[in-house]
């Protein structure tokens, strides 16, 4: 016959009891402060709180003001730098307009679908993405590491950049711009053009002699260059005060790093298409090549481009997402974030090409006059007949078109001769195919147009400062996703960690100040994130789908978001984005041994660049810097493998004692069956609560055992709680 309810009840009550005087005679003396604490309960609602170690208050975890503070967050790591250099190059060299095809494509295969992975386990787990992929599985626990190295390699070399800008931005001001004009050098007889600028131009002249006093070659240290070591500092302290107060700082900088771009690309775009020969570079950019579109290399560089546009594998996204609450629609963000980052592409892309375009006119005038005249020279000197020219050509104003057709007659009249007349063929089209990108479209080619707009300083101040913000925005997500995963992780204090972070960085930055530092940007840009952050984003994919398990993720985002996502999602995360990873994966690896490892140096006596191989020990630093990368994922297999720490992992719960109130700990559980959504995290589990939740004490476990923080843990769980998650590192 069954027993009484209330016998029951009063059994359970008194085994509570008992256990809890066991707990307490085990007490360690010494503990005064453990003493005078006692267990207290209360009826509150669960509540998101971080305890730090060794501190006597619960901090509850930040939180974004405003979804739209958010939203631009997440715009503003996204879009960077390379949405304005980048992606107008692929598009011009990869079939022009034709190239959004297999683009748009996969940014619906891997980029809104891993973007969407990533916000949702970061809203979730509401962790860094250390504490995320411990979270799902310790032995995956690199994958955070992992990201954190990548994070902050990037962030060393990224923030050069936003110097660079700093520094075009504070020459800015003055009326003609310094990069306006070759400079002229005197000696004692007489004054002459710089023959390093006369043989190249004044905007390269300016960038490679000017801003960054280039060596030869990368073994060529040449020292610091004071004027960028001044402005990587500024770049550092700018990147400091912003991030010192974590999401509560940098949330409110938002409103304006990730807003002013628009402006200034908008005010760019409307300017540019005012501007002769715009229209040319429109056309030119958007006229489709469809045959280009079915070579593989297109698929390819297109793949890298969406995976690097979205900031996927840096950890940003998840640290971002972590700050926002569990009901938040993430699903919609992951839409809109990534359409927006297109859509900023293409613009940048108008914009771009608008002004190269009215560049190439001014270029093809200068080539029609200077040919116009060596025509006219030819038919002094008798070389050329005059029947040659039709009558209605007037050389005195020449248009374009008519020099043209006075070329084609020449070419085919003086066929044998034709090369030793000097002749040139001026078409806005060759002028447009010489494809520039990077530090080479920003700092030369864009410089160099500006120089033609009217009230030129106007529109280079507003260009730098745009590229400052533009790279402030990355930055602060990329040192988020440094910052927030060790903090959750190791309970430091962020203001402290974000000042030891950026001097750290910036000494180590210094290399880059060189006069050589030009070569090193470029190696780091190559070797220390294309690899590691594949693998990372792999390995991510898989421990959702594989190890977590696909069907629970959904049933998961069901609760979170209140309605099931799209079976869309279910297909690609399962089967075709890891596919289409590994793909780029091998094809990275292919593309990068088949490329000879090196850099473009600048030779001063000839004033152009040229191809040096890296020298071994380069070889070894562009090695290191990738294993480095992803090391953290075999080390922290094999230690978790192995228990080579001690967890406290097994079936014991961890009980935490401060002020008065029990703060359940995670537990390390194999094979857990917990979903992301039932499970409880190390941030929201509450306090346990006698009068609802019911104790008892597990068979065949000790009554008392040490944590690893040094608190008293016991083998005590709710009978009613679903199983806890597994241990963080």
């Amino acid at each position: 016959m069954p027993k009484n309810s209330k016998v029951v009840k009063r059994e359970l009550d008194d085994e509570v009891i008992e256990s809890v005087k066991d707990l307490l005679s085990n007490e360690d003396s010494s503990d005064d402060a453990f003493k005078k604490s006692e267990l207290m309960v209360d009826d509150q609602e669960e509540k998101d709180v971080d305890v730090e170690e060794g501190s006597d208050v619960e901090d509850e975890r930040p939180a974004w003001n405003s979804k739209l503070q958010y939203i631009l967050a997440q715009v503003g790591f996204s879009v960077g730098l390379g949405n304005v250099w980048r992606f107008p190059y692929l598009c011009q060299k990869n079939g022009g307009g034709a190239y959004l095809v297999p683009y748009l494509i996969l940014l619906l295969i891997i980029g809104i679908p891993l973007f969407f992975l990533e916000l949702a386990v970061g809203q979730r787990i509401r962790r860094g993405s250390i504490g995320v992929w411990n979270y799902i599985s310790p032995k995956l626990g690199g994958i955070g590491f992992a990201s954190c190295v990548v994070c902050f390699f990037v962030a060393l070399y990224y923030n050069v950049i936003i110097g660079w800008s700093l520094f075009y931005f504070s020459q800015s001001f003055q009326h003609p711009l310094p990069w306006d004009q070759c400079p002229l050098v005197k000696n004692a007889s007489h004054t002459f053009v710089e023959p390093e600028c006369e043989k190249s131009s004044a905007t390269t002249f300016y960038w490679y002699r000017e801003a960054l006093n280039i060596s030869s070659s990368l073994s060529e240290s040449g020292g610091l260059n004071w004027r960028m070591t001044i402005c990587l500092l500024a770049a550092w302290v700018m990147v400091c005060l912003a991030m010192i107060k974590g999401i509560q700082s940098s949330g409110k900088i938002m409103y304006f790093s990730s807003l002013f771009p628009y402006v200034v690309l908008l005010c760019f775009l409307i300017r540019g298409l005012l501007l002769n020969g715009s229209v040319d570079g429109i056309r030119h950019m958007f006229t489709p090549k469809l045959e280009i579109m079915l070579e593989p290399k297109v698929w390819r560089e297109a793949a890298t481009q969406v995976f690097f546009a979205l900031g996927l594998g840096f950890g940003g996204v998840i640290a971002f997402s972590s700050y926002n609450k569990r009901d938040n629609n993430c699903h919609f963000d992951a839409v809109l974030v990534s359409f927006i980052n297109f859509f900023t592409s293409v613009l940048a892309t108008l914009v771009v090409f608008a002004v190269l375009g009215f560049k190439a006119n001014i270029i093809n005038e200068k080539c029609v006059i200077q040919n116009s005249e060596k025509i006219l020279k030819l038919l002094k000197i008798g070389n050329l007949s005059q029947d040659m020219i039709p009558h209605h050509i007037n050389f005195s104003s020449i248009t374009a078109e008519d020099y043209n057709l006075v070329y084609d007659i020449i070419q085919k009249v003086k066929e044998e001769e034709f090369d030793a007349l000097g002749l040139k063929s001026c078409q806005i089209e060759d002028e447009l195919n010489k494809a520039v990108q990077g530090t080479g479209l920003a700092f030369i080619a864009f410089t160099e147009a500006m120089t033609h707009f009217p009230a030129s300083p106007f529109w280079s101040v507003m260009f730098f400062l745009m590229l400052v913000n533009l790279g402030l925005g990355s930055m602060f997500g990329t040192i988020e996703g440094i910052i927030t995963p060790i903090v959750d992780t190791f309970k430091v204090r962020k203001e402290i960690l974000t000042v030891i972070c950026c001097l750290v960085a910036f000494f180590i930055g210094l290399i880059f100040v060189q006069r050589s530092g030009n070569y090193f940007v470029t190696m780091f840009d190559d070797y220390s994130a294309t690899l590691p952050l594949l693998i990372v984003v792999i390995l991510e994919n898989i421990a959702v789908t594989r190890i977590y398990g696909v069907d629970k993720f959904m049933e998961d985002l069901k609760d979170m978001l209140g309605f099931s996502p799209s079976q869309y999602y279910y297909y690609m995360w399962k089967y075709v984005s890891p596919l289409v990873l590994l793909c780029l994966l091998v094809a990275s690896i292919v593309q990068m041994g088949l490329s000879p490892p090196g850099y473009n140096a600048w030779i001063e006596d000839k004033a152009t660049e040229e191809f040096h191989s890296y020298p071994t020990w380069g070889m070894i630093v562009c090695i290191s810097l990738m294993v480095l990368a992803i090391l953290p994922v075999p080390i922290v297999f094999m230690v978790r493998r192995c228990n080579l720490i001690d967890d406290s992992s097994g079936s014991l719960a961890s009980v935490s004692y401060k002020r008065g109130r029990i703060i359940k700990e995670p537990v390390n559980m194999e094979g857990d069956n917990t979903s992301l959504i039932h499970g409880k995290s190390p941030s929201e589990v509450p306090s346990p609560n006698f009068g609802k939740n019911i104790y008892r004490k597990q068979t065949g476990s000790p009554t008392l055992d040490t944590a690893p923080n040094g608190r008293y843990g016991i083998g005590y769980l709710m009978a009613d709680m679903p199983d806890m998650p597994e241990s963080d590192l």
